[in-house]
């Protein structure tokens, strides 16, 4: 096993510094640029690196604009921004914080219609050169899903198969596919992956979700962490599912009167935060293997922070294969305090 430890990440919006934002969100009348949106990403650099947090996902908006079919002006801002690319990825490097994207769901790539398929190798031919402008590594990845099943899910997973043949290389280089937690399973995008040698990301709540064929969790993890190349680590993403009820407002529209429903989760969804027992349990499943794990959590990097004592407190000896050791148990701690409260 490599001695590097494994790292924690989590995606785009900054909870606890809120003044940081992720990308440049002006309307186009604003004139709004990939050039502002790094100046942002510097920004959360420092706090990521002020917080010991060597993971993140960039925005997918990062370069507002840059593929709009009728905004031409902002099509060259990727090219523009060359030079702070550069910057960043260099600062990136420098504080060893690995970043990545997940491109919007409406990056399809194996949609019937020939123009959506266009218009989405666009938006990743966009998205993989910056991370190739930023000089980062094979392990700065585009990580999509395989898409709808538009009423035949083994034509659709074909046809993911043939449009990686027309993708451009630097997009192939850069993008990776996950399984989802409703239409394609472990065992779809591990097929997808013999046919096409494409790099799988490990979902450990989508695994939870949608296992039809029974597949066994390590073992389908281990199949999934082969399919990257010696020297470049893996990652995985983790979420615990919600579990909080929701009392939901409903008014009647024949009587006007309103009442209270009470909904229960859905277990797709997301959970503010990781559950520490349910963590533990998965990284003892996966002893021995090697990634670095993306939090999907709601509470982006709150969740973290809250997660790295919960582990040190209830399954140390996961903690340690995050470099985390009971002398930081305190520093931790405190890092946690400032950021939130515990409630009492």
């Amino acid at each position: 096993m490599n001695a590097r430890p494994m790292r924690l990440g989590f995606a785009v919006k900054v909870m606890g510094q809120p003044d940081l934002k992720s990308n440049d969100a002006r309307r186009w009348a604003s004139d709004p640029h990939l050039k502002v949106s790094l100046e942002y990403v510097d920004g959360i650099l420092d706090y990521l690196d002020s917080q010991d947090i060597r993971m993140y996902r960039l925005s997918s908006d990062l370069a507002p604009y840059a593929t709009h079919p009728d905004m031409p002006q902002f099509h060259g801002m990727v090219r523009e921004s060359a030079a702070e690319l550069k910057a960043i990825g260099d600062k990136a490097k420098r504080l060893d914080i690995r970043m990545s994207f997940h491109p919007s769901q409406f990056v399809v790539l194996n949609s019937p219609d020939p123009e959506l398929i266009r218009k989405s190798i666009w938006d990743l031919s966009s998205q993989a050169e910056m991370l190739d402008l930023m000089e980062l590594g094979p392990e700065a990845v585009l990580v999509i899903h395989v898409g709808g099943t538009y009423g035949d899910r083994q034509s659709s997973a074909a046809r993911w198969v043939e449009t990686w043949k027309i993708l451009p290389e630097h997009v192939r280089r850069r993008l990776v596919l996950e399984h989802d937690d409703l239409r394609f399973s472990a065992a779809d995008v591990l097929w997808i992956h013999e046919q096409t040698g494409v790099r799988l990301i490990f979902d450990y709540q989508h695994f939870w979700c949608l296992n039809p064929e029974g597949l066994d969790m390590r073992e389908t993890l281990q199949a999934i962490l082969r399919t990257w190349p010696d020297g470049v680590r893996p990652k995985i993403h983790f979420s615990s599912p919600r579990t909080e009820l929701r009392q939901v407002k409903r008014t009647d529209k024949k009587t006007r009167k309103s009442t209270l429903a009470n909904v229960a989760p859905v277990w797709t969804g997301h959970a503010d935060f990781c559950n520490p027992f349910e963590f533990a349990t998965f990284m003892r499943t996966a002893e021995g293997l090697e990634f670095d794990i993306m939090l999907e959590a709601k509470s982006k990097d709150l969740a973290l922070v809250r997660l790295r004592p919960d582990m040190l407190r209830y399954a140390p000896d996961v903690a340690v294969r995050f470099g985390l050791t009971p002398e930081r148990a305190e520093e931790l701690e405190r890092q946690e305090a400032a950021l939130m409260e515990a409630e009492s």
